[in-house]
């Protein structure tokens, strides 16, 4: 048989080539005539670089950027083999994980480090920029990375705003006229698996402004200057995003992309699978194994199990998932083309037990696997 592993990662334990890697040595334990091929994917989260960078023979560029409080603060981004294109995870600048719970504040976090990020990667000489937008600490529409990229946002004296969401209502003037140059000559393309518009009752503020330590006054007063800003976009660079599916994504970010960087907001799976073009590797596999840490009725919109598991079912090919845990509700995805879910915990144990023992216990989920394929041949 040809056996294709595309998995994600488990969080705070393997990641996506660590689990593959794990999984094909249990299975040719068990089935060792079988040929096996590994391919780690991310769906435009974290573990994007490494998948992107791992399959195209790539490198990971460190480097000194600034954090969401404006500190300075080690960060990265990757570059696929042929030096074209850029893959970067906007967490790696301004993430929640950058922050302390108790320092965590939308109301004067910036994007300015993902900017550096994306000037860095242009300096590289990179001309298509994919940017994965999950794990934000900030709420500032990307005002921050817009600024790191020469925009100047000015109040109605002239005098530049200061950093944040907070800092929004006070804008009167865009000045985009010290933008880098090479952004016209670069394509972008922004990893975006949700659909909240920048405001209102489902937008940036209201529903993820919390988890960014916003209190409910917080949120009523981010989002007004978000509208605020989406105005002066709209009235100065002629561009309408308040309302535009996915434009809420990272506290605004997918909108300040969109105005500031003419960005494309897609799937954030389906660019990575285009990538490393998963649909020509499942189409020559007899069985194709996937999984993440945790598989559940939501894996169903955007996660990786669901988007191999639908590329699978156009070519009739079954598709085994691994999970660190699964939710009863998963049998859902029974109906998507996931012929079977196994779950690697064995025993009653505690997280901190799971997530040590996670790679052995992938390992011999793997074997169990090929030895239940073999009961039908």
């Amino acid at each position: 048989m040809k056996i294709l592993i595309a998995t994600d990662s488990f969080k705070d334990s393997l990641s996506a080539r660590d689990v593959a890697v794990a999984l094909k040595m249990g299975f040719l334990k068990g089935s060792p005539g079988d040929a096996v091929e590994l391919l780690p994917l991310a769906d435009g989260g974290e573990g994007t670089v490494d998948a992107l960078v791992d399959a195209t023979h790539g490198e990971r560029i460190k480097l000194q950027v600034m954090d969401p409080l404006m500190r300075e603060t080690g960060a990265f981004y990757g570059v696929t083999g042929d030096g074209q294109t850029a893959v970067i995870e906007m967490a790696a600048a301004s993430g929640l994980e950058k922050l302390d719970p108790s320092l965590r504040n939308p109301w004067i976090t910036t994007t300015y480090g993902t900017g550096q990020l994306i000037a860095s990667a242009m300096d590289y000489g990179c001309k298509k920029i994919l940017v994965g937008i999950g794990g934000s600490a900030t709420n500032d529409c990307g005002a921050g990375m817009a600024e790191a990229l020469g925009v100047k946002f000015l109040d109605r004296q002239g005098r530049f705003i200061g950093k944040g969401g907070g800092a929004l209502g006070e804008v009167a003037r865009i000045d985009v006229s010290g933008l880098n140059p090479l952004i016209p000559e670069t394509e972008f393309l922004v990893a975006c698996d949700v659909t909240n518009p920048l405001t209102g009752p489902e937008g940036a503020s209201a529903v993820y402004g919390p988890q960014k330590g916003a209190d409910p006054e917080m949120v009523t007063r981010l989002d007004s200057n978000l509208q605020h800003f989406a105005g002066k976009i709209s009235e100065e660079l002629g561009k309408k995003v308040e309302l535009i599916p996915g434009a809420g994504a990272a506290g605004g970010l997918g909108a300040g992309l969109i105005a500031f960087l003419d960005a494309k907001l897609e799937k954030g799976f389906d660019l990575v699978a285009g990538m490393l073009n998963l649909e020509e590797k499942i189409k020559k596999s007899d069985l194709v194994i996937t999984g993440e840490g945790k598989i559940d009725s939501q894996t169903r919109f955007g996660k990786t199990p669901y988007g191999v598991a639908r590329l699978a079912a156009r070519f009739q090919k079954p598709v085994i998932a691994v999970a660190g845990s699964v939710d009863p509700q998963a049998e859902i995805l029974y109906r998507e083309g996931i012929t079977a879910i196994f779950p690697i915990i064995e025993r009653p144990m505690s997280l901190e037990q799971a997530l040590q023992g996670a790679r052995e216990m992938v390992e011999r989920t793997g074997e169990r696997i090929a030895r239940t394929l073999r009961i039908q041949s």
